[in-house]
């Protein structure tokens, strides 16, 4: 007998079990058992809707447990939907916007962040990785244009604080009736992380190890220091200025040779590798009996980063990422109605950085040019000068470096009882939560001196600047939180005949104290009630009920309600039976959501010391004091938004082919905003409640998947379109429509409209007049909205597109007689690149900072008709360097991120060396990028760690 489980441990109902050895197979009942008579070593296989899902040896017991990978997209549409702790939801028994990626696919990702693994995976989900730091990925994400609430296993957590190998599967829910319980912190929707749980079966033993190595994708193209110094003369001309430049000394820069007079020095290659060191070790433990089921995993991770070392020191300079965490969770039954769990976790996070810190020195680089300086003078001391007092060497190898130690601990308890003996159906559960973590800074930098070098050999003298010191030792806390969470449900679920109901009320208390700020407190209620007739009609009802301590006493506590209901067509009799229609279920919601974005004490007035002068007769006299500072908002309240949601789900041609299509349309209001006060009010004021934002869009998820034999595919995509609008802001007002910023996106950049450059100095005197400034040819063109013949600030209007963004993903794979295969792809369209700064315009940092090899198309007269950059000057140009849509490019990509090729050893041979699998498996992530402007990266846009390309292989066995 074999009972078919699916990745989340629930049974598999109407899967076909064949025995290939014997020739005779059965069908899996609602418990996902099997009645089939199996000898040791014989072949079980498992489809589904004839889709192979596993190949299976038969150990030879009398009952055997087969469990079915959670990445199989046909078993996905079987899984349930996580709302809330511990409480797993039919997908027959709910109406909401729900869609989820599982633990196989996740793990292929070679990235440390979990928000970064689910880039591309999700509709409605957008991220954005901002950084390549080890450990510190700088990920933003946003569902539906909203940040969302991350919760792990019901409770709200960091979502740092958690690893890739012990997640079972990552659910958002995006529309009100499925984060209507949240309350208070529900607008933004939610990521429900589920972690693995043990159970009943003999014990496996599962171990991961994978190493590789990572690169940088982008960097900045500086310029050499001949190619820099006859720019930098070109600028100075236009400037007005003289050249600084001789003729010799540009001689010098070409040929090196003057090396310490006149260096020549990438910045880049002097400091930072070619790439860097990636490792992850995974060990798992997990099985159970009847009375207990656990699941014990535990990881290491190293991550090097991209910084060069001396052998000088006796310490690493270099930024890196260490991490150990273990997780437990362990379900015991006490009784035959009564189940204890227990859940601990535990990580130990080490974060290491120069003394100079990493973000010090690329800014450095970005604001250093090739000739500054040397790396070392004669006398081996490091290079520097007035105005480059931070040799960017030094600052990488010889300014010490900087510790942060993280340290985190959680315990979960769930207590739960069936009361089947009370009310059949009728169930009772007590939670309690404690986390504890602790951030410690430990600073052991130190200062370096830098010297200019006067001449060579024996006449040569040295100017030095700065001194060498100790190093310190100190340190701080960065941060020191505590949370708190209980929690008590009861609930029902019942089954009579084609009638089902799932009913559940909750009570919460969500205390979070970090360091000596005062905590924040969530208290409340939720409830949630679902009904279905014959899975064919279904209807939802769910609410939250809470407030926060942020408000004043006695104002009321929120109420967020919303509603949900849906169809399945395809249980109708008037339905035509379609050969190639399995199952058609359209669904609807809508309904309250809140958002708690109020600081503390924004009621309270408060009053502050101020000498001031009052005049008496004639003269002027001083006194202390009291008068109001920024004036309260003694009205303040949570944001609130009104969310529809509309859908469809189907399965279709022998249910190979799935689809889930969704329309929102989300308005949110009382956003708290600053108001727009006359000056005559003589203070500033807390922002109100009065801002009104819409989101809407569309999302569509398309999975294919089909078996030939042995040869099995599948082809899963996702598209999410997000348009927004600000419909009310208290806007000041403004004499030009265009200027207008209600009606726009949310964030829709202004800046003024470039109509090319200026060819001649005909073409300036027919042009409008700029206000302040004298342009010439090779300057920036405006064009005069308002037609008064200057260019001033009423000519600014929006820039860039105001196009609904457009992301989206596919991932596509196969497997074949051990082999499988996988690539995601991921990325975005109608998106704005505005490109500013040290990183983009030349000569800054006061007019001595670097230059780049985009800056050598700028505009003269020999390249007037090819020009794509305006005449270069030095130090900011008044003109030139402005916001405008010059400057705004397309930020539309497409990448490569992530790819995997793996092979599974057969099982004939595992089995003789009992193990019950081997898998090798190389993979890559961030290998390839397609962009619309691909100067820069489209996700850091320059200037920062940059993102790494990651190449990886490892084994995994099973035990």
């Amino acid at each position: 007998m074999f009972t078919i489980l699916d990745g989340n441990d629930f049974p598999l109902r109407g899967a076909d079990v064949s025995n290939i050895s014997f020739k005779n197979n059965a069908k899996t009942d609602s418990t996902g058992t099997a009645k089939l008579n199996s000898n040791k070593n014989d072949i079980i296989r498992v489809h589904y809707n004839g889709i192979l899902l596993k190949e299976y040896i038969a150990n030879g017991n009398l009952n055997q447990i087969i469990r079915i990978d959670g990445n199989n997209i046909m078993v996905m549409q079987q899984k349930k939907v996580v709302l809330t702790n511990d409480i797993k939801i039919s997908s027959n028994l709910t109406t909401s916007s729900t869609q989820a990626v599982y633990n196989n696919d996740l793990v292929k990702s070679t990235v440390t962040s979990v928000k970064n693994a689910l880039t591309g995976r999700l509709a409605g989900l957008y991220t954005n990785q901002n950084s390549g730091r080890p450990g510190l990925e700088e990920v933003s994400v946003s569902l539906r244009g909203q940040n969302p609430i991350i919760l792990v296993d019901g409770i709200p957590r960091d979502l740092t604080m958690i690893d890739l190998e012990e997640i079972e599967s990552v659910t958002v829910l995006k529309d009100a009736v499925s984060t209507a319980m949240l309350g208070l912190r529900s607008s933004g929707g939610a990521i429900a992380i589920t972690t693995k749980r043990g159970f009943i079966g003999a014990q496996q033993i599962s171990l991961t190890a994978q190493t590789g190595f990572q690169s940088p994708l982008k960097m900045p193209k500086t310029l050499n220091a001949f190619d820099y110094a006859t720019l930098y003369n070109e600028a100075r001309v236009n400037s007005g200025d003289l050249p600084i430049y001789t003729p010799s000394d540009l001689d010098a820069y070409r040929t090196g040779s003057n090396p310490i007079g006149h260096p020549d020095v990438n910045w880049q290659d002097q400091v930072l590798k070619d790439r860097s060191a990636f490792s992850r070790y995974d060990l798992n433990f997990r099985g159970g009996g009847n009375t207990a089921r656990y699941y014990v995993g535990l990881e290491y991770q190293n991550q090097k980063g991209q910084f060069k070392e001396s052998d000088l020191n006796e310490y690493s300079t270099n930024t890196s990422f260490s991490n150990y965490t273990v997780r437990s969770n362990v379900d015991i039954n006490l009784t035959s109605k009564m189940t204890l769990g227990l859940h601990l976790f535990g990580r130990i996070g080490n974060y290491t950085q120069p003394g100079s810190s990493a973000a010090n020195i690329f800014s450095s680089i970005l604001n250093t040019p090739n000739n500054a300086y040397p790396v070392y003078n004669s006398d081996g001391s490091y290079g520097g000068n007035t105005q480059f007092q931070n040799n960017i060497y030094a600052q990488t190898v010889s300014s010490g470096y900087r510790l942060n130690y993280r340290r985190d601990i959680i315990t979960d308890l769930t207590l739960r009882r069936s009361l089947d003996d009370v009310i059949p159906g009728l169930w009772a559960q007590a939670l309690v939560s404690f986390y504890s973590g602790i951030s410690e800074n430990t600073d052991r930098s130190k200062s370096f001196a830098v010297s200019k070098q006067t001449g060579t050999g024996s006449t040569a003298t040295y100017q030095v600047f700065g001194t060498n010191g100790t190093q310190t030792n100190s340190t701080s806390i960065d941060y020191q939180n505590r949370q708190s969470y209980l929690e008590a449900a009861i609930g029902y679920k019942r089954n009579f005949g084609l009638h089902q109901i799932d009913a559940q009320i909750r009570a919460t208390s969500d205390n979070v104290n970090s360091g000596p700020d005062l905590g924040l407190n969530y208290y409340g209620g939720s409830g949630r009630t679902a009904y279905s007739f014959d899975e064919r009609y279904t209807a939802e009802v769910a609410f939250g009920l809470n407030r926060t301590n942020r408000y004043p006493k006695g104002s009321p506590m929120g109420f967020f309600p919303a509603a949900g209901l849906s169809w399945t067509l395809t249980k109708e009799k008037f339905m035509p039976k379609l050969s190639w229609l399995n199952d058609l279920k359209l669904f609807t919601s809508y309904g309250r959501t809140g958002n708690d974005a109020a600081g503390y004490f924004v009621f309270q007035q408060f009053y502050v010391g101020s000498p001031s002068s009052y005049y008496f007769g004639t003269s002027a006299s001083s006194s202390s004091t009291l008068r109001q500072d920024v004036l309260a908002n003694p009205n303040v309240t949570w944001e609130k938004a009104d969310k529809l949601n509309l859908g469809l789900k189907s399965t279709l041609f022998n249910n190979h082919l799935f689809l889930q299509a969704e329309y929102f349309n989300n308005k949110y209001s009382d956003l708290l905003t600053s108001p727009n006060l006359s000056t005559i009010v003589g203070t500033a004021v807390r922002n109100l409640n009065i801002g009104v934002n819409r989101y809407s869009g569309f999302e569509l998820q398309l999975n294919w998947q089909q078996s030939l034999g042995k040869f099995s595919y599948f082809v899963a995509g996702n598209a999410s379109t997000l348009k927004s609008k600000v419909i009310y802001q208290n806007e000041v007002f403004r004499e030009y429509s265009y200027q207008s910023r209600t009606g726009q996106p949310v964030g829709q950049p202004f800046g003024y409209i470039a109509d090319g450059l200026f060819q001649s100095q005909a073409e300036i005197n027919a042009s409008a007049k700029i206000a302040g400034y004298t342009p010439v040819p090779g300057d920036i063109k405006y064009k005069d909205l308002n037609n008064d013949g200057v260019i001033d600030q009423f000519d600014q209007a929006k820039i860039g597109t105001d196009k609904p963004l457009i992301y989206y993903g596919a991932n596509i794979g196969f497997s074949y007689s051990g082999f499988d295969f996988s690539v995601l792809l991921q990325g975005v369209a109608n998106r704005n690149l505005l490109l500013t700064g040290n990183s983009e315009w030349e000569f800054q940092n006061g007019g001595f900072g670097q230059a780049y090899e985009h800056n050598l198309d700028r505009w003269t007269p020999a390249t007037a008709a090819t020009a794509t950059y305006p005449r270069v000057t030095v130090g900011n140009n008044f003109n030139n360097n402005i916001i405008s849509s010059f400057w705004m490019h397309s930020g539309n990509y497409l990448r490569l991120k992530n790819i995997e090729l793996g092979y599974t050893i057969s099982s004939r041979f595992t089995n003789k060396v009992k193990v019950s699998g081997i898998r090798f498996f190389v993979n890559g992530t961030n290998l390839f990028t397609s962009a619309s402007f691909d100067r820069v990266d489209p996700e850091t846009n320059g200037g920062v760690y940059p993102i790494q390309r990651v190449i990886n292989g490892g084994l995994s066995v099973k035990f």
